[in-house]
This record gives structure tokens, sequence and C-alpha cells, in this order.
């Protein structure tokens, strides 16, 4: 996305390996944070990982030391080809245009958040006109780790985002009873086992699970599975 700055900071992905952090990059714990009905509402912060300018983080999911890899992909046999689209996002998203607010939807990338759907669904919250309902849905498409969806203002073609600082969480999602992606922030630069520099965005979630039928992003899966690392 051009109005981001250029990335200093960079996770390369190693061929069927782990993701290569560098450039000092901040790793802590987000936790899907629920209401009453069991609706996704907010972030909650978990641990801090203490600060590493290099580490490699596990991508089958089998490894001992998660988040960190341990070199089971090796031992198991891991395929961690990268499958997803390498167009940029715009020309993968579905325009939603409403009387006030733009919602774009890149559905591949969804990494099963469920921000997206309290108050009715940002689907519908795109054609209210209603402050209430406008607030839920700029804050709702902002929660959406993926990247998914984003809200556009109509009159200002301003695109809505929250101000990261580049940084790397790793998802938990005790709703489910598993846990979740990596969720990358603040415009940090995804590089393939190819040397192909993804599109730079201000969120995206990589699979930790293995199981993504959408390598390097995740698709979800890690929920049907019930994957989790502390186990």
């Amino acid at each position: 996305m051009d109005d981001l700055p250029s990335a200093t900071t960079r996770v390369q992905i190693s061929k069927s390996g782990p993701y290569r952090v560098s450039g000092n990059l901040p790793l802590d714990e987000q936790i899907i944070g629920t209401n009453g009905a069991g609706e996704s509402v907010a972030w909650r912060h978990g641990r801090t990982f203490p600060v590493q300018q290099q580490y490699a983080l596990c991508r089958c999911g089998r490894s001992s030391h998660k988040p960190f890899c341990d070199g089971t992909h090796a031992r198991v046999g891991f395929d961690g080809a990268e499958t997803a689209s390498r167009a940029p996002y715009r020309e993968q998203a579905k325009v939603i245009r409403g009387p006030t607010m733009t919602l774009t939807d890149a559905e591949s990338l969804c990494a099963s958040g469920r921000f997206c759907d309290p108050n009715g669904s940002v689907w519908n919250l795109v054609h209210m006109t209603e402050r209430a309902d406008r607030e839920h849905f700029v804050r709702q498409t902002c929660d959406c780790p993926s990247g998914r969806l984003v809200a556009w203002n109509n009159v200002t073609g301003e695109r809505l985002e929250p101000k990261y600082e580049p940084s790397i969480s790793v998802v938990q999602d005790p709703a489910n009873d598993c846990s979740g992606p990596l969720w990358l922030r603040g415009g940090v630069q995804l590089v393939g086992a190819d040397g192909f520099a993804y599109e730079l965005r201000n969120r995206m979630t990589l699979c930790r699970c293995g199981a993504s039928k959408n390598k390097p992003f995740c698709d979800g899966t890690h929920v049907s599975i019930g994957f989790s690392d502390k186990r």
C-alpha cells in the first residue's frame, strides 16, 4: 500500500522452513476478546517476548518451542509451498460502496478473527448512515487482523487504518479453544522463499499451524483443526 513507509523490518520465508525475522521486530501475544454473546469485540494484550535482533518463527506447526522454530519442519517433511495470490490487495478485493463509506473485501485473506460479525456485520453496516453504525463499521474493519477488510471514506477517498508500529503478534483465540496465526502489523516486509517481495500492507496474518491452503497467509484452518501452541 503506497502510503506506508519503506520497510526496514523483514520476514523472510525459508523454503519449507520457518519465518526468519530481522530488524528488532517486537514480538508479543494478542488475545481475541469476546463479549457475553461470544462475539469478537476487542484485542487483549498477552505476554511480551524478549526483544531480539533476529529470530525464527515456526511455520510447520510442530515445533516443541512454539512460537519459535526448533527444526522439526525438516524431520516431518513439511511442505511450505507458497500458493497464495501475489496480486496487490486492491486487485483481489471486492468493492462494496455504501452512502458514506466503502468496504473492500479480499475474502481469501480471512483468518477467522470474526471482528466483522457484531452489530449486524460490516457488510450491512457499510450501508448505514447513523453515526453509531459508522463507528462500529470503522472499528470492526480496523480490528480485522488479516487486512481482509478495509474501510474507506467516500468523501476523502481515505483508507481508514489503525496506526501500528512494525511488530508481530502471536494470536490466541480462547473462544475457539485454539491458537491463531502470526499477525504482522505496521508495514513489515514479507519476502517469499524465491525472493518475491509481497505487497507492503499494514495488516496481514501468516499461517503457523502448517495447514493453510493459502500459504504463506492464514486461511482459518487453525480453527477447524484445533491448533494449539499450548500442547
